[in-house]
């Protein structure tokens, strides 16, 4: 019986001890600064969005949350394991960024990020996240700040695949320079981080181009009655208007524009906050002639055709926004970043380490991307940024195509 009973002891041990060991028959141990995130043999790794689903700029959360979604359905599983992907409503202002941040830096399960949408709701929602040190990488913020090197230290898991508008606003000025000719410009902006850092830069350039800038305006994005700020700049002759803010407010500028008098043949011109068929019906016919400018699609990768296509058998319908293959490339980022870092056991559990992944993202070099050959700087910026700008040539919301090979809606001006 004794004999019968140590036999079994020791069989006890051995089966503990072999269900605790990894690879090489060690117990795994995290020793990752940031900890880790560990997913049993079933589980899935888990991504999760921040965007805006919601209210007048929901075409630009709905964009970028199908890119991820064909990313993740692109790639299958991550070294076994299915991905799962999740996500919060970030409303495109500060306190949706907050609120949806906070939810999300709650869950112990979350390997990354994909978000926001809007810069706004960035700088309230990064120290969030960065607090939790969970990756996050954004398809659509542009404003300058967020990547530059004076940038708080509770930005260190921030990255994007998207442009600074440092090079959008340069563009955007060159533009007017160079192919519309302008003499004078007036810029509005809503507010919001991006828009006010994208007007002034193009502020910036313009005058370095010796365009005259009479004016340089604000509202409220929520407002609607735009004519006396039309006014002032009608008053002070203009030949362009540059308003890169958002598609509500946009409408309301665009549309009352061509009836304020001295603006009836006026430039006009926005930027990839209302690069959408949304805009088109908010601002209606008035919209035929205006220019934005947006990434620039004809600049893209060799699989984004390919990649148009399987969006339109899937959603029936063309993207929405300009942000699409930017979120595909984030969410592929973050993929190849998972499978370069993870340790898996013997048994299929995987162990991620939340600094080693962050290290890995910020490390990515001449990453093939749909948007073009991604780098990471060390403060965030992983963009192959090429800058375009469209022009309206149809009102109709049905006939929006930009990233058609041949002649589209909004038709390519620039460069």
């Amino acid at each position: 019986m004794k004999k019968a009973f140590a036999l079994l002891t020791i069989l006890m041990i051995l089966a503990t001890t072999l269900s605790a060991c990894d690879i090489g028959g060690t117990k795994f141990e995290c020793t990752d600064e940031y900890g880790c995130v560990d997913i049993a043999p079933d589980d899935p790794v888990h991504i999760a969005y921040s965007f805006v689903l919601s209210g007048a700029d929901e075409s630009l959360g709905t964009d970028t949350k199908r890119g991820a979604e064909m990313a993740v359905e692109a790639k299958g599983e991550i070294l076994g394991h299915p991905i799962e992907l999740t996500g919060e409503d970030s409303l495109c202002s500060a306190e949706g960024g907050q609120t949806a941040a906070t939810k999300l830096a709650a869950d112990p399960t979350l390997v990354g990020v994909i978000g926001t949408n809007c810069s706004s709701a960035a700088r309230a929602a990064i120290p969030i996240i960065c607090g939790a040190n969970i990756a996050m990488i954004s398809p659509s913020n542009t404003a300058i700040d967020l990547t530059l090197p004076d940038r708080p230290a509770d930005y260190h898991c921030y990255l994007r695949t998207a442009h600074s508008d440092a090079v959008q606003g340069a563009a955007a000025a060159n533009f007017a320079n160079e192919y519309l000719q302008i003499t004078t410009a007036a810029t509005v902006h809503d507010g919001s981080i991006y828009a006010e850092q994208l007007q002034q830069q193009f502020v910036d350039t313009a005058l370095t181009l010796d365009i005259q800038i009479v004016g340089q305006e604000a509202i409220q994005p929520t407002d609607t009655e735009m004519g006396s700020m039309l006014t002032r700049i009608a008053s002070a002759g203009v030949d362009m208007i540059y308003y890169p803010i958002f598609i509500a407010a946009g409408g309301y500028i665009t549309s009352q524009a061509r009836q304020t008098a001295g603006l009836e043949n006026t430039d006009l011109m926005g930027a990839d906050g209302m690069f959408s068929p949304d805009f088109l019906e908010a601002a209606g016919p008035a919209a035929l002639g205006m220019y934005w400018s947006s990434p620039d699609f004809s600049q893209f990768g060799a699989g984004y055709q390919e990649f148009l296509a399987q969006h339109e058998a899937k959603y029936g319908e063309k993207p929405l926004a300009p942000f699409h293959a930017h979120a595909y490339d984030a969410a592929n980022m973050i993929f190849a970043a998972v499978e370069k870092v993870a340790v898996q056991d013997n048994d299929g559990t995987l162990h991620i380490g939340r600094k080693a992944l962050l290290d890995a993202l910020y490390a990515t070099k001449d990453f093939t991307g749909l948007t073009g050959n991604l780098t990471c700087s060390q403060y965030g910026d992983c963009a192959d940024p090429k800058i375009a700008v469209y022009e309206c040539v149809d009102t109709d919301p049905a006939s929006w195509n930009p990233g058609a090979e041949a002649d589209s809606n909004p038709k390519k001006v620039w460069p």
